[in-house]
């Protein structure tokens, strides 16, 4: 029996420290030996087995600490027993039916036996209000999550007043009020970042914000987002949950970025992490994998990636039925665009659950211009068009703006309206670059570079293909490489005016501007206009740049001496 005692000390020790396997794996142990008793370790025993990924331990642990407490006739601690059991069924493990059963008996229960006002009552507005989100009904929703922040505000219940700020701001983004959604989403990150909330909260938090920000692609917040969730996985090494969608976000924000090599080292571990687990984020994991593996014109494996996310209850488009449309399926990509676009709204964006990643409405009506496109439906094209506008109209993030744009450019270059589609993608242009997007960036300019050629500016829409090329090369984006136009006979170079090849020369050849201008009996201003463009055709950041291009490319030999 001592040992019994000590184990179990022991385990409410590592409980203390959140050092959870540890806890788990002695809890076990006494329990084993009939020394679970009480129901505040049968508590401990759910939670530290639900971090640590051990579902069936951690359920029966927490329907057996509800009965415990309701023996002891304490029905509070039963209820919020039977709510953490409900919400990990439904929203972590997708089991609703399950989750649904337990939210009805924790309601009978306290309506039953509970007091009239207490923090329960709060939390079990929760998942009504998650129903409401859901169901299309994000003002209902907003009433709902309301209620359940203001109780939590009033018990001083860390977990309750932050689920219920999140939830606010999933609502308010649903209804167009994006920056106060965003605002909501904020204090529930640092609510949790002070280490108010529960583990379990935390990681909910932390997911549902970042999932949130990639719907509005606000891709800043989801950075620093990802990477505070990154940092709570790491200091917790044996946590389990999260940890996978963690992984996932990271191989999102890697791909933004053009780190492809490391988008696809982070979508394989999550793959891996996820392989045995019954967490949404596996469908998840493998559509990201398909999707790296479709922009590197992987099609096999890519088809294979859907496959597999879709088995496992992720909706594989719009991937999918791009990469049809590059198998040249070109039918079969259009009836799976008008499918998917068709089961969404900007009211009801096609979501079961927030923790489930819903595909944004963008990303859908983007691909569906695309698609519409090149099955030659420009009528369905330019309504995806419109409402694409309507869509980046509401959050006014710079992704969704340049997304926007660039369908609208798209539309207008397969009408044959040039200048109008040169407008919208010089536009998509400006923002994709302030976002360091550099593959977006770079599909955008080949657009820009067919609007171009068609005015009349061949010279440009070469310096935009040459641009988007090393992109391409950069990130191993085959099937874009493909579709490029050849590169001109001599190299980027030939783009250049023989004054501005004068002056790459003669910077290189280590002069200031001055001492250019004195040489080529021209001003001052006229030598950094002539840097200016040559540096923006050659797309050099600088010029030690320039001087390494000119010996790279032998145009430090010839004129040096021109002074006409």
């Amino acid at each position: 029996m001592g040992s019994v005692v000590e184990a179990l000390e022991q385990a409410r020790a590592a409980m203390d420290v959140q050092a959870w396997d540890v806890a788990r794996t002695l809890l076990v142990a006494v329990d084993d030996q009939g020394g679970l008793a009480e129901p505040e370790d049968l508590q401990r025993l759910a939670l530290s087995a639900s971090l640590t990924g051990r579902d069936e331990v951690a359920d029966a642990g927490w329907e057996r600490a509800y009965g415990a407490f309701l023996d002891r006739g304490e029905v509070l601690p039963a209820v919020r027993c039977a709510f953490w059991l409900g919400l990990v069924l439904s929203a972590a493990r997708g089991d609703e039916a399950r989750g649904s059963g337990w939210f009805a008996r924790a309601h009978r229960v306290l309506r039953e036996r509970g007091p009239e006002d207490c923090a329960e009552r709060g939390y079990l507005l929760l998942p009504v209000a998650l129903r409401d989100l859901d169901g299309g009904d994000p003002h209902g929703a907003l009433r709902a999550f309301s209620e359940a922040a203001a109780i939590g505000e009033r018990f001083g219940d860390a977990d309750l007043s932050t689920l219920g700020r999140l939830g606010q701001g999933q609502s308010l983004i649903r209804t167009g009020e994006t920056a106060s959604g965003l605002a909501h989403l904020d204090e529930a990150i640092v609510t949790v970042g002070a280490g108010r909330a529960s583990p379990i909260a935390v990681g909910i938090v932390h997911c549902a914000a970042i999932i949130a920000c990639q719907q509005v692609f606000d891709l800043r917040r989801a950075q620093e987002w990802t990477a505070a969730l990154d940092d709570w996985c790491d200091a917790h090494p044996d946590l389990v949950p999260f940890r996978g969608q963690c992984l996932v976000h990271r191989s999102e924000l890697a791909q933004w970025r053009g780190d492809w090599d490391q988008a696809v080292i982070e979508a394989d571990l999550a793959c891996r992490w996820l392989a045995d687990a019954s967490d949404p984020a596996a469908g998840m994991a493998h559509y990201q994998r398909a999707e790296l593996h479709r922009m590197r014109g992987e099609h096999a494996l890519a088809e294979a990636s859907y496959e597999e996310a879709l088995a496992l209850g992720h909706d594989p488009h719009p991937g999918l039925a791009l990469l049809w449309l590059a198998q040249g399926r070109t039918e079969a990509a259009a009836g799976a665009m008008r499918c998917a676009v068709e089961g969404t709204s900007p009211a009801h964006p096609g979501v079961v659950s927030e923790l489930r990643a819903p595909r944004p409405r963008s990303l859908l009506l983007a691909a569906q211009v695309e698609v519409m496109l090149a099955a030659g439906d420009v009528a369905a094209a330019r309504t995806a068009c419109g409402d694409l506008d309507g869509d980046a109209d509401v959050p006014r993030t710079g992704a969704l703006r340049a997304i926007s744009a660039r369908a609208r450019g798209m539309v207008e270059l397969d009408e044959g309206r040039y200048a109008s589609a040169l407008r919208a993608l010089t536009d998509a242009r400006a923002d994709w670059t302030h976002l360091q997007a550099p593959y977006e960036l770079a599909r955008t300019r080949v657009l820009l570079a067919r609007a171009l050629r068609a005015l009349g500016d061949e010279g440009t829409a070469s310096m935009e293909d040459a641009a988007a090329r090393r992109v391409f090369e950069a990130v191993g984006a085959a099937p874009d490489l493909e579709r490029l136009p050849a590169p001109p006979a001599g190299g980027p170079a030939t783009q250049l005016t023989p004054r501005e090849l004068d002056v790459i020369r003669l910077v290189a050849a280590g002069r200031t501007n001055r001492e250019i201008a004195e040489q080529l009996v021209i001003s001052d201003k006229t030598v950094a206009r002539h840097l200016h463009n040559a540096f923006t055709k050659l797309d050099l950041p600088n010029r030690a740049a320039a001087t390494a291009y000119a010996y790279e490319h032998h145009l430090v030999q010839g004129r040096m001496d021109r002074t006409v």
